[in-house]
Order: structure tokens, then sequence, then C-alpha cells
């Protein structure tokens, strides 16, 4: 897909990261992105796996182009995002992941660390999930893709 103008993105966070949220779910807007909020809706004590499913099924299903997660560190929420078969999550507190995970991983779900960075890193870590493409669809691109393709198998493997 071209640019960010025009796409959906699912958005969810835990108690952790709902401040953080309303950030990244500002800056999605300015960007031209459609934002589906997926909860929380408070600093209220909550379990981040029902959010991160929330996020991940959407995106499984093809109703977001992409999701952001946002807890504590980043990692749960990656966690449980990873158990739904073709979504691909990494938690990225910094730029360098962000973009290399984009780039030979083809992540789909960017997971970040509301107790880890400020709003300002986090919007510019979205910037680099949104604008990176993957890497597999060019030349040279094939290890990625056939490296995606043994991901698939292990999801086939233990989905049974």
């Amino acid at each position: 897909m071209a640019g960010k103008n025009g796409m959906v993105i699912a958005v969810g966070s835990d108690h952790a990261g709902y401040r953080l949220k309303g950030a990244v779910a500002g800056a999605l807007s300015e960007m031209g992105c459609r934002v589906l909020d997926m909860g929380t809706d408070s600093e209220e004590s909550c379990d981040y796996p029902d959010f991160a499913i929330k996020v991940a099924e959407a995106v499984r299903e093809g109703e977001a182009d992409r999701g952001v997660l946002i807890c504590g560190t980043g990692a749960g929420m990656a966690m449980v995002a990873n158990k739904v078969p073709g979504v691909r999550a990494a938690a990225c507190n910094e730029r360098y992941s962000a973009e290399f995970t984009r780039l030979h991983n083809d992540v789909n779900v960017l997971s970040l660390g509301a107790r880890i960075i400020e709003p300002v890193e986090a919007v510019g870590i979205l910037r680099l999930f949104l604008d990176t493409p993957f890497e597999g669809d060019r030349e040279g691109g094939t290890r990625h893709l056939r490296r995606l393709d043994k991901i698939s198998d292990v999801e086939k493997k233990y989905s049974k």
C-alpha cells in the first residue's frame, strides 16, 4: 500500500499504555490514517491480552492494514498478538528495530512500551513502522520471503 493516507490502523492498549495510545491515535489521524480504537478506555487496571487479541484479530481478518499495541514494555502485548496466525508483532522501543522488523520481517503489528519511551519518540517509531516497506518484494529479498514461509510453517504445525 502506498503511503499512510487511507491506511486503517487498529490501536489497543492496557491501562499503562492508555495515555500514550491517545498520543499515537492523534498522530495517526494527523498522518491521514483511520484509527480503530480497540480499547482500553481508561487508566483503570485491566488485562493486556484482552486488547492485544482484538488488534491482532483485526489485522488478521483484514479489518485493519496494521496494528499498534501499547502496554508498559510492549513485550506482553507482542507475545499475545504473535499467537494469532498471520500476525507478526514486534516490541520496538527504538527506531532501528521498527525499521528493520518492517524491512526484513514484514511486521504488521507494532508494540510500544509506554513506561520506556516518551510520546515524541513513539511517534517517530510509528512513522518508521508505517513508512518502511518490506524488502521481500525487491531483488535480493527472497531470503526474507523464505523465512516468512518458515514462520507460516511453524504456525501451521502448532495450530492443529
